[in-house]
């Protein structure tokens, strides 16, 4: 019998976007059984700042590195969880086994995993699963899809011309810090509705052309490098407050289906 990623080539994926679903799923193996289930959690924030891990992120992240050392020893990982394995090499891995443990425990569907392919040092690939849903967003060379109850549905994000028509997103605005918090509240003010508390998620959504901007600061490159190749291969643009590319550093990143927003958005996310 085919396996797995036999079945995503012949659908069209490339051998790296196959081995992204792989890990997905078995990311969803491991985690999925904790989810309103009995787990151990610990808090990894400083005083004030509510940074929960749980045994699901770590066991979850644990099986993907086991995989990607089985099938390509030769590649970099960088997780959340674990750390850095040869970061400098060609091709790296860069791991969130769940990307919104807050949501975990509250037990709430809006967590994800997410596995991106740098190459290079850039991110190629990326990959955002929701076990719960039985969803798996992929986007690459070969496109932007989703994978969901054994169908393939193409993804593409949808026309915005004006801001003011705009649904856009954050995890919390109470997470913006100084003028980035002002700036949101510009940004949110142009818009038409804004949605809170979905984590990565809205950047599938913003792919699958059902919302149209996202904007977030204080990122990880776990947070972000699977969500830039998630997005642009549907259609939209991936940037930081300024129009570049997002780098570690910075942190502040500004995704739109429709590029067009782009320009309208910047002014008011980078002005003092």
């Amino acid at each position: 019998m085919p396996s797995r990623s036999d079945r995503c080539m012949a659908c069209g994926m490339t051998e790296f976007e196959s081995f992204a679903v792989d890990l997905s799923r078995e990311a969803a193996r491991v985690a999925l059984p904790f989810f309103r289930g009995d787990f151990t959690q610990e808090d990894k924030g400083g005083p004030g700042a509510f940074d929960p891990v749980t045994e699901a992120d770590r066991a979850a992240e644990a099986a993907i590195r086991r995989l990607i050392a089985a099938r390509y020893p030769d590649h970099g990982v960088i997780g959340e969880e674990y750390g850095e394995d040869r970061p400098d090499a060609d091709h790296v891995w860069v791991l969130d086994p769940i990307d919104g443990t807050r949501a975990f425990i509250s037990g709430l569907p809006l967590w994800t995993t997410l596995i991106a392919l740098h190459q290079d040092g850039a991110p190629v690939i990326g990959a955002v699963g929701q076990p719960y849903l039985g969803e798996i967003f992929i986007g690459g060379p070969s496109g932007a899809r989703l994978l969901k109850d054994g169908a393939e549905t193409p993804l593409e994000t949808r026309a915005c011309p004006d801001l003011s028509q705009a649904v856009i997103a954050t995890t919390d605005p109470e997470i913006f810090l100084g003028a980035d918090r002002v700036a949101w509240d510009r940004l949110r003010a142009a818009t038409r509705l804004a949605r809170l508390g979905c984590d990565a998620y809205a950047y599938a959504m913003v792919a699958a052309g059902r919302m149209d901007m996202v904007a977030e600061s204080e990122l990880k490159v776990w947070d972000w490098s699977a969500l830039k190749p998630l997005v642009e291969a549907a259609g939209g643009r991936f940037t930081n407050w300024q129009g570049g590319a997002p780098d570690e550093a910075d942190g502040r990143v500004l995704a739109v289906g429709d590029a067009r927003l782009t320009n309208q958005a910047l002014p008011l996310l980078s002005a003092v």
